[in-house]
């Protein structure tokens, strides 16, 4: 049986893959298992910088939850319940993985797909890809977690219009409204999102780590350092990345930074 969920590394760049394509990568929830797994594994690899999140082909990013599982372990509240703490387990673990991620969409990204692609730093699409949250046309709550990190996104206006609405929309409104980051053509998206993590990597990892975290806490409510944050930034100062980012300044040229 091939692997719904598989990981390729490439130098510093780890790919997350979902593959499921027959059914248009929709979540079951050993996928989800098996994300919260290969995320924990490239937490603590030391030598991945970088994740990039993508289906296995263009048809697909996600399509969301897979709906023929509903009946059976979505079902009744405490099986609904133990699906959705696995289901945010997921989604939590890429929001708060340590380093850049990139969600490159090609084709749907629906419901729980969408989600996914918003717990993701970046969001880069083609014109062809379509978006969006129907969980009013089934009937399920949207959780807290998502909602808020979707508000953070497009803000209130924008998440209650997709929300309330179900609409299906095209990967150009996403970007109008800030959800997507770039639009590339199908047949150019893949070198345009391995340009655009090679350009992130090309800056220092400590600094944009950090940041990583500054920015999560501002946006998790957080108004004033941490002593955890308070340090990280001191350690910055200490570091190796800021002796070469100082002398390459001075000397007029490019930082090399080690990773």
């Amino acid at each position: 049986m091939t692997n719904e969920i598989y990981v390729e590394k490439n130098g510093y760049i780890a790919t997350l893959v979902l593959n499921r394509p027959d059914k248009r990568n929709s979540l079951s929830r050993a996928m989800f298992q098996a994300i919260v797994d290969q995320l924990e594994l490239l937490r603590i690899d030391s030598s991945i910088k970088l994740l990039i999140v993508r289906g296995v082909n263009e048809v697909a990013f996600s399509s969301g939850a897979d709906i023929s599982e509903f009946l059976d372990v979505r079902y009744a509240t405490d099986n609904a319940k133990a699906y959705n703490e696995l289901a945010l387990k997921a989604i939590d673990a890429l929001y708060k993985f340590p380093h850049p991620t990139i969600a490159m969409i090609q084709g749907l990204a629906i419901g729980g797909g969408l989600e996914l692609a918003n717990a993701c730093d970046f969001r880069i699409a083609t014109p062809k890809s379509k978006l969006g949250i129907t969980a009013a046309n089934i009937g399920i709550v949207y959780n807290l977690e998502s909602t808020k990190r979707l508000i953070n996104i497009v803000g209130v206006a924008k998440a209650k219009e997709i929300l309330y609405t179900a609409t299906i929309f095209t990967a150009e409104e996403g970007k109008n409204i800030g959800l997507i980051t770039a639009l590339h053509e199908p047949e150019e998206i893949d070198e345009a999102t391995l340009q655009f993590a090679e350009h992130l990597l090309s800056k220092s990892s400590i600094a944009n780590a950090g940041i990583k975290k500054i920015i999560q806490a501002i946006v998790d409510g957080e108004n004033e350092e941490s002593d955890e944050l308070a340090q990280l930034v001191l350690d910055s100062f200490s570091s190796d990345d800021y002796n070469e980012g100082i002398q390459a300044f001075l000397n007029k040229r490019k930082p090399i930074f080690n990773k």
